[in-house]
């Protein structure tokens, strides 16, 4: 069996779960922007399917999934020059979904840490759905065939069940059908922790609006975060060695550093031997140079809530052009008699 060379594509989503704040960003929406500047073919997805494996409000869910296409927009996704789609207006992902659920085996699934952290001590009242749901990531990355997938930590073991959900499929039919999609784990601040406490990630979910900059924020709040947050009494070390028991000055020196495009050890160069009263005023001027444009942008947009509906039709119109074939093709591999056009 030759082995077939798939066209360079990348694939990412983010769960509509509101309250879009400086790690989402930093984590996901500036690698994506990055992405979109290389020679390759990029789609962003709002995965509300996802979201649903818990309850979730409807008005809600709504406006988080209008939210997030605003946030994407407005962090530099150009939606002619990527794919922009919300998961349940493309069918293909759930139809796909259902194969993999009879391709993954329930080992594997109950090896996912993931579910284990979100269903607790009470895993018999979770939602199906939130079990399965790895199934259901990996048919959002495989039905386009996508090559490459930018993550946080947190998801590798979800693309290593894509690849394994892959790898069962082509085996089970003798074929070279799905890719070995790679995981894309680059730059500092792959994972941005609180502002009240280096040890945390930051999240929305934290009781404390102190502790994060939200997308929303405007430029005197992003400022007021920055120098409100938490530090030590120590200057900054020249080598990033130097920021080893220091959680909270490491992680303002990584989010500096991922917000001005350069290594902890550039900055630190740069900053080294400077105190936190110095150093804050540079993160602060520099956090509202990137982010408020970004909330400004968000605001005016969910303003215009008919362009973000469009945006989604027109990028699902523009998604069923690469899904539909595929899913068409993954039928015809495993013998189902269907429809010629999906």
């Amino acid at each position: 069996m030759s082995e077939t060379t798939f066209t360079p594509r990348v694939f990412s989503g983010i769960q509509p779960s509101g309250n879009l704040h400086l790690g989402n960003y930093l984590g996901a929406l500036k690698r994506f922007v990055d992405w979109q500047a290389k020679d390759v073919e990029t789609i962003y997805c709002m995965v509300d399917l996802h979201a649903i494996t818990v309850w979730q409000d409807p008005a809600d869910l709504k406006k988080s999934t209008r939210e997030l296409c605003a946030g994407f927009i407005a962090a530099g996704l150009d939606p002619e020059q990527s794919i922009l789609i919300n998961q349940s207006q493309v069918p293909e992902h759930a139809q796909l979904g259902w194969v993999f659920n009879c391709v993954a085996r329930m080992g594997w699934m109950q090896r996912m840490t993931q579910f284990k952290d979100k269903a607790g001590k009470n895993a018999q009242n979770a939602s199906l759905g939130l079990f399965g749901y790895p199934a259901l990531m990996a048919a959002d990355i495989l039905v386009y065939h996508a090559t490459h997938v930018p993550v946080g930590e947190d998801q590798k073991q979800h693309l290593e069940l894509t690849r394994d959900i892959a790898a069962k499929f082509n085996h089970d039919y003798g074929v070279d059908f799905f890719p070995m999609t790679e995981p894309v784990i680059e730059g500092a601040a792959t994972r941005v922790m609180s502002l009240r406490d280096g040890s945390k990630k930051m999240s929305k979910s934290d009781p404390s609006d102190a502790s994060r900059i939200n997308l929303t924020d405007d430029a005197d709040a992003i400022a007021k975060k920055i120098r409100k947050a938490k530090t030590d009494p120590e200057a900054l070390p020249s080598e990033e060695k130097g920021l080893e028991d220091r959680p909270e000055a490491r992680n303002l020196v990584n989010i500096y550093a991922a917000l001005n495009d350069q290594s902890v050890e550039q900055v630190l160069a740069d900053v080294g031997g400077k105190q936190f009263s110095e150093f804050k005023p540079m993160l602060a001027d520099l956090a509202v140079s990137k982010m408020a444009p970004i909330s400004t942008e968000m605001a005016r947009l969910m303003n215009e809530q008919d362009e973000i509906d469009r945006i989604l039709t027109r990028g699902a119109e523009r998604a069923r052009e690469i899904t539909a074939p595929i899913l068409r093709k993954t039928y015809d591999i495993i013998g189902m008699v269907g429809p010629r056009s999906l």
